[in-house]
């Protein structure tokens, strides 16, 4: 018996990466699952490998006429909608979702919690998705609706390869490239020396979506291997170093 037995769930941006390790995870749990994306060929792929517990839909996020047709599809295809999986772009509205009851998972970001990390508009609108979790929660919680939110860490998937220049294909094609970036940096910004993956994520999404998290809403996972919680030990023991060093160069030079 899967956690997710007789579920149906949204997964945007679910093509590649953590939506599409979400959207396979969900499906081995018992959920029929639509994945929603922009990209046609990786998106109809995965739907195939899934098998008919799976059902690709071109949407564009951004665009409401997509997200409207994309839950109408859900609906028409499987008879009713749990849970929604906002991975992609600005995410869908929490309003469409056309049953009483349920569960709303955004993705934000460790950058959402902790500054510095990325980009000034970046970590401002992960943020904000952090406090919107907030509000949607209190606002539908009478419908039975909750609304959560994950905020990985770094996590090697192409997104990273993107934002150097690769192409959407190339990248995904190479995650390796993306987690050996991220383990050049990782002693000094995680304490966990693990580096994060998309199937990390999917198993948060997995708690958030069952019933096991019945009573968890308004809640931001964080799933970062300890970057929020501070600094790691190795990187303050070198610090540290560095910062006696005056002290000590004061006392040698005193001594003499």
């Amino acid at each position: 018996m899967g956690a997710l037995d007789g579920k149906v769930a949204i997964v945007t941006g679910g093509t590649s990466g953590i939506g599409a390790a979400t959207a396979t995870l969900f499906v081995r749990e018992g959920a029929r699952v639509v994945i929603a994306g922009r990209r046609r060929e990786p998106g109809e792929r995965l739907a195939r490998t899934l098998g008919d517990a799976a059902l690709f839909v071109p949407t564009d996020v951004t665009v409401e006429a997509d997200v409207k047709a994309m839950v109408e599809r859900a609906v028409e295809k499987f008879g009713r909608l749990d849970c929604l999986v906002s991975n992609a772009g600005t995410g869908s509205q929490a309003a469409t979702i056309a049953q009483k009851s349920g569960s709303v998972i955004n993705v934000a970001s460790v950058n959402g919690v902790r500054a510095g990390l990325g980009g000034l508009y970046y970590s401002i609108a992960k943020a904000a998705a952090i406090h919107v979790t907030h509000c949607a929660a209190m606002e539908l919680g009478e419908k039975g609706i909750r609304v959560n939110t994950i905020s990985p860490g770094p996590i090697a998937t192409g997104i990273f390869g993107k934002a150097q220049g690769l192409s959407s294909d190339e990248a995904d094609a190479n995650p390796q490239l993306a987690e050996a970036a991220i383990a050049a940096v990782l002693p000094r910004w995680q304490a966990l020396p693990n580096v994060g993956r998309p199937y990390d994520i999917a198993q948060a999404a997995l708690f958030l979506a069952s019933d096991a998290s019945r009573l968890v809403t308004g809640h931001n996972l964080i799933v970062d291997g300890g970057i929020a919680a501070g600094w790691p030990a190795a990187a303050v023991r070198e610090d540290l170093v560095q910062f006696r060093g005056p002290f000590q160069a004061h006392r040698s030079a005193a001594a003499q």
